[in-house]
C-alpha cells in the first residue's frame, strides 16, 4: 500500500487429456496445455516449472512503461527431458469506472463507491460534472468456485472472483484528496470460464452489502481462506484516542452515514470476511477478535485455525491467530510475537527465536459489544508526555513514544480493541516497519512475510525505535525484504501455556532483500533487478514459486517477480503503469483442472518527485490516455499470448 496519499501511506498439473493452465489476474495469467493423447502419453509427466524472466521497461519503449507490460514466459518440464515455453500476456476482466453487467440485464460502475444504504455517493467537485466516485485502486482479489452455482448465462463453468477496493486517490478535480475518506467498496466478480482454454470471461458484478459490517474502512491485501472464503482487511486502524481531530475519519463518517460523528473508531481496523453464494451474490461478517491492527492481509495455515497476520505499521508486530473450531475464525485466542536476538538482514544468517505472548481469548461478538459501548478512555490512560507515575508503561505506538496503562478490567477490551498498544504494554516485539503480505508453504512448513520498508522503527536511534525489541538495523533499507518464518507444533507461550497449533512461528530469518541504489539513469532508487518494497505475497505449493508483488517508492515501474524457493531463481514476470503499485496477488492452483495467479495495480501515474523526475513528462499524457485521466486501474489476468495453447506433445 503506498504511502503517496495517506497519513501512514497451474499452473494445472493435469495431463493425460485434460488440461493445464496458468492464469494470472488483475495482472492474471492463463496458459491452456493439454494432452492430444497417444500411446505414450501416460509414460510423460510435469516435473517443474519455471519462469523466463523479462527486463524492466525504459524510455526506449514509453508506451511500455504506461502499461501493463508483459515480455515473461513459463517453461514446463517434461519427464521425458522436454520443455514447453509460453509467452504471457495481460487480459483485463475491466478497469474500473466501466460500466459492467449486473447479471440482470443492467450494468453497474465497476469500483463505485455507495454509502451505508448502498446509495451511490457522488464525485461534486468539478461544477456540472457530477459523477459516483469510483476506485482508481482494486487490491485484495480471491478466485474460487462453489458446489452448483445457479448464475445464468454461463457458457462452460461458473467460478467466482472477489474484488476489493481499496481507496480512491483523489477527486475528480485532481486536488481534494480522498485517500480513507470513503467506505471500501467490495465485489463478487462471476466469471465464465471455457472448458477449452481456460479463459475467464465476466458475466456478472455484484456489490456486497457492508452495511451490517458498518461498512468497510481502507480494505488493503486479502487471501483466501482453505474453506473457500475471502478474507478481507481493514488497514491502518483510526487512533479512537485521537479521532475527534481526524478529518479524515469525519469525512469517511459522512461519506457512509451522512453524519462525520456516526462512525465508531472501533468497530474499524478488523478482519471482514466475504462468502460467495451460488447466485453470485456475497454475504459479509466482520470478525472483531484477530486484534484492531494494520490488518495487510492473514494467512490461515492448512489447520483451518491457525492465523498468521501482517500488520502493515510502524511499530507494527507479528500477530497471530488461533480459532477454537475449525474454518470458524468467530472466537479464539490472539498472540503477539516477541522476538530474540540475531535478528539480521543477511539470508546467510540463522535469525532469530520468536516466542508469542497471549493477549487474550474472545468471541467477535463480545468484541463487538464492548466496541459498541466503550469509549477509548474506558479502556486505557494514554499519555504522551511522561507522567512520573509508575504506573504507566513507556511504550512506542505509530512512530511515537506514549505512556499507557490499562483501566481495572479493562484487558480484554485492551487487548482487542487497543491492539497495538496492548501488544507494547505486555511485551511483544512492535518493531517493524510495514510488515505487509503473508503467506505459506505448506510443504515445507515456511512461512513468508513482506517488508514493505526497513526504516524507522527498525533502525538505532531512529524517534520509533526501542533497543529493548531486539529488532535493530544500523541503516534503514528503503527497499525492503522478504522474511521466512519457520513454523513448528508443541510451543508453549511466555506463560508456559501450550498453544493449540502446529503451525507456530519458532524462528524467523530474511529470506531476500531490496537494495537502495543512487538515482540511476531512469531514476530508480533501488536496485531495479532486486525487489524492491515488497508488499503482495502469495506461495504456489504446485509451481514451488513465491510470487511477489511491489508497492514501491523506489523503482520507477512496479513489478510482480516469481521466486523459484527450490532454485532461487528470481524472475520478473510482469511491469504496472509507471506510478502504479501491484496489488491483488492470488494463487489458486487447482480451479476445475487450471491454475490461476492474480494480481491487480492502482493509482497509475501517482507520481512522485523523488522518483519519476526523469520520466513523468514523458509518460504522463500516455498513462492519462490509458487510464481514464489516471481515474481507472485494471481488475484482469495474465494469460499465453495466444489463447488456449497445448501441449502437442502429450
Amino acid at each position: 500500500m503506498s504511502q503517496a496519499h495517506h497519513p501512514n501511506r497451474r499452473q494445472a498439473l493435469k495431463f493425460l487429456g485434460t488440461p493445464m493452465l496458468l492464469p494470472i489476474s488483475g495482472v492474471g495469467a492463463s496458459i491452456g496445455l493439454s494432452a492430444c493423447g497417444g500411446g505414450d502419453a501416460a509414460s510423460i509427466t510435469f516435473t517443474s516449472a519455471s519462469f523466463a524472466a523479462m527486463a524492466a521497461p525504459s524510455l526506449a519503449d514509453p508506451a511500455a512503461m504506461a502499461k501493463t507490460a508483459v515480455a515473461s514466459s513459463l517453461d514446463v518440464m517434461l519427464s521425458d527431458g522436454s520443455k514447453q515455453s509460453f509467452k504471457l500476456a495481460y487480459q483485463p476482466f475491466f478497469m474500473t469506472g466501466d460500466l459492467v453487467p449486473d447479471g440482470k440485464g443492467g450494468t453497474l460502475l465497476a469500483g463505485g463507491y455507495v454509502d451505508i444504504k448502498n446509495q451511490p455517493i457522488i464525485d461534486t467537485s468539478v461544477a456540472g460534472k457530477s459523477r459516483q466516485f469510483f476506485s482508481d485502486s482494486p487490491d485484495g482479489t480471491s478466485l474460487l468456485s462453489v458446489p452448483n452455482p445457479t448464475v445464468a448465462g454461463i457458457k462452460g463453468k461458473a467460478v467466482f472472483a472477489v474484488v476489493q477496493f481499496e481507496y480512491t486517490t483523489w477527486a475528480q478535480d485532481g486536488k481534494t484528496d480522498m485517500y480513507g475518506k470513503l467506505p471500501s467498496p467490495i465485489a463478487v466478480l462471476t466469471l465464465d470460464q471455457d472448458q477449452t482454454t481456460g479463459k475467464l470471461t465476466l458475466v456478472k458484478y455484484h456489490n456486497v452489502d457492508t452495511s451490517a459490517a458498518h461498512g468497510l474502512w481502507i480494505t488493503c491485501g486479502s487471501s483466501l481462506s482453505p474453506w473457500g472464503t475471502h478474507l478481507s482487511s481493514e488497514e491502518y486502524e483510526p487512533d479512537a484516542f485521537t479521532i475527534a481531530s481526524n478529518p479524515m475519519f469525519k469525512a469517511f463518517s459522512k461519506n457512509t452515514f451522512g453524519d462525520e460523528t456516526k462512525a465508531n473508531p472501533y468497530h474499524y481496523g478488523h478482519m471482514p470476511e466475504v462468502t460467495v453464494n451460488p447466485d453470485g451474490t456475497g454475504t459479509l461478517k466482520k470478525h472483531y477478535c484477530l486484534g484492531r491492527i494494520s490488518h495487510e492481509l492473514i494467512e490461515v495455515m492448512p489447520d483451518n485455525r491457525t492465523a498468521l497476520m501482517g500488520d502493515d505499521a510502524t511499530n507494527g508486530g507479528l500477530f497471530m491467530f488461533v480459532a477454537d473450531k475449525e474454518k470458524d475464525l468467530s472466537s479464539g485466542s490472539l498472540y503477539v510475537a516477541r522476538f530474540g536476538a540475531g535478528f539480521s538482514i543477511d539470508p546467510a544468517a540463522a535469525g532469530a527465536a520468536v516466542t508469542w505472548i497471549k493477549m487474550g481469548s474472545a468471541s467477535s461478538a463480545e468484541i463487538e459489544a464492548l466496541a459498541n459501548t466503550l469509549k477509548p478512555t474506558d479502556i486505557m490512560d494514554v499519555q504522551t508526555a511522561d507522567p512520573k507515575d509508575a504506573s504507566y508503561t513507556k511504550i512506542n505506538f505509530s512512530g511515537k513514544v506514549q505512556w499507557v496503562k490499562v483501566k481495572p478490567g479493562m484487558e480484554k477490551a485492551a487487548a482487542f480493541l487497543e491492539s497495538h498498544r496492548y501488544a507494547a504494554l505486555v511485551g511483544g516485539t512492535m518493531a517493524f516497519s510495514k510488515m505487509e503480505g503473508t503467506t505459506v508453504n505448506a510443504k515445507d512448513k515456511i512461512a513468508y512475510s513482506a517488508l514493505q520498508n526497513m526504516q524507522s522503527s527498525m533502525v538505532r536511534n531512529n524517534a520509533a525505535w526501542n533497543e529493548a525489541y531486539g529488532v535493530t538495523l544500523e541503516k534503514a533499507v528503503n527497499a525492503g525484504g522478504v522474511l521466512a518464518h519457520t513454523l513448528s507444533g508443541g510451543q508453549k507461550d511466555t506463560a508456559g501455556t501450550a498453544i493449540n497449533s502446529e503451525w507456530v512461528v519458532t524462528r524467523t530469518k530474511m529470506l531476500l532483500v531490496g537494495e537502495d541504489i543512487a538515482a540511476d539513469a531512469l531514476g530508480n532508487l533501488a536496485n531495479p533487478d532486486k525487489i524492491g518494497a515488497p508488499d503482495n505475497l502469495k506461495f504456489s505449493e504446485k509451481l514451488r514459486t513465491l510470487f511477489i508483488g511491489e508497492d514501491s517508492g523506489y523503482h520507477v515501474n512496479n513489478f510482480v517477480w516469481a521466486y523459484n524457493v527450490d532454485t532461487k531463481v528470481l524472475s520478473r514476470l510482469v511491469s504496472m503503469p509507471s506510478g502504479a503499485e501491484a496489488t491483488g496477488l492470488g494463487v489458486v492452483d487447482d480451479l476445475n483442472g487450471w491454475t490461476y495467479i492474480t494480481s491487480n495495480f492502482q493509482h497509475p501515474g501517482d507520481w512522485s518527485a523523488s522518483l519519476h523526475s526523469k520520466v513523468q513528462a514523458t509518460l504522463d499524457p500516455l498513462v492519462r490516455a490509458n487510464f481514464k485521466d489516471r481515474f481507472g486501474a485494471a481488475v484482469g489476468y495474465l494469460t499465453g499470448e495466444a489463447t488456449g495453447m497445448k501441449l502437442d506433445k502429450l
